[in-house]
């Protein structure tokens, strides 16, 4: 059984707003799904984070999940910016169970276990900001991805955020300083896109790996990260 990541797929079977139009994602469905089944497996697990889906609500987004579930392997999915159609836990497990979806898993406020890892996570937040917007939403993506932390089984966690941590220029502390009491050495996000990626941080940075493994990033191929 192996891990793989990737994040970003940006789905709309289901409502019109399809990538085609933006550079380099042209085609991006066929491309995803050849390319993930070309190197996933049944058995194997691949965490997507964030931006899963244009939908705006569940009606919306089962088309996109119809496609999710049948690419190969077990999916972890966490939440994105973009995924309007992100509701309480009760009722995106109630979704997916009323449509017989197996292979997909939420993760929110919880940890998933792979092996002897846990692999935990949250949307998470960039941008260090004294406005009380976005104090709160920090303050509730911090509570997220410790309580997802301490949900862990293993002593051994991974970490998928939909926003970096960091950038070459920016970094949201007090997400760092969460990563760093749990000892998390490898954190996978998403988010940046185009030029935007070219602040990313892949490589170790305070004793921790750090990955983009935004869709157009990696050339619509899951990231294998354990194998």
């Amino acid at each position: 059984m192996a891990l793989f990541a990737i994040a970003d797929t940006h789905l709309s079977f289901g409502t019109n707003k399809p990538m085609d139009a933006f550079m380099g994602w042209e085609n991006y469905t066929e491309k995803l799904k050849n390319n993930w089944n070309k190197i996933v497996s049944e058995t194997d697990t691949v965490v997507i984070a964030g931006d899963i889906s244009w939908a705006m609500n569940f009606e919306e987004l089962k088309a996109d999940f119809e496609f999710i579930e049948k690419l190969h392997g077990n999916k972890i999915i966490i939440k994105g910016n973009h995924d309007y159609w992100w509701n309480t836990m009760s009722k995106m497990n109630a979704f997916i169970s009323e449509n017989n979806f197996k292979t997909i898993k939420i993760l929110h406020n919880n940890s998933v276990s792979f092996e002897n890892i846990s692999i935990c996570g949250s949307r998470g937040w960039l941008f260090e900001s004294e406005e009380d917007h976005d104090e709160k939403i920090l303050n509730r993506e911090v509570n997220r991805l410790k309580a997802s932390l301490e949900n862990a089984e293993f002593e051994e966690k991974i970490v998928f955020l939909h926003y970096p941590p960091l950038t070459t220029n920016t970094e949201c502390r007090e997400i760092m300083r969460l990563l760093h009491e749990y000892g998390i050495k490898k954190c996978y996000y998403g988010h940046l896109h185009g030029d935007a990626a070219k602040y990313s941080v892949d490589g170790s940075r305070e004793n921790i790996d750090f990955r983009l493994i935004s869709c157009d990033r990696l050339n619509f191929m899951p990231y294998m990260i354990l194998k």
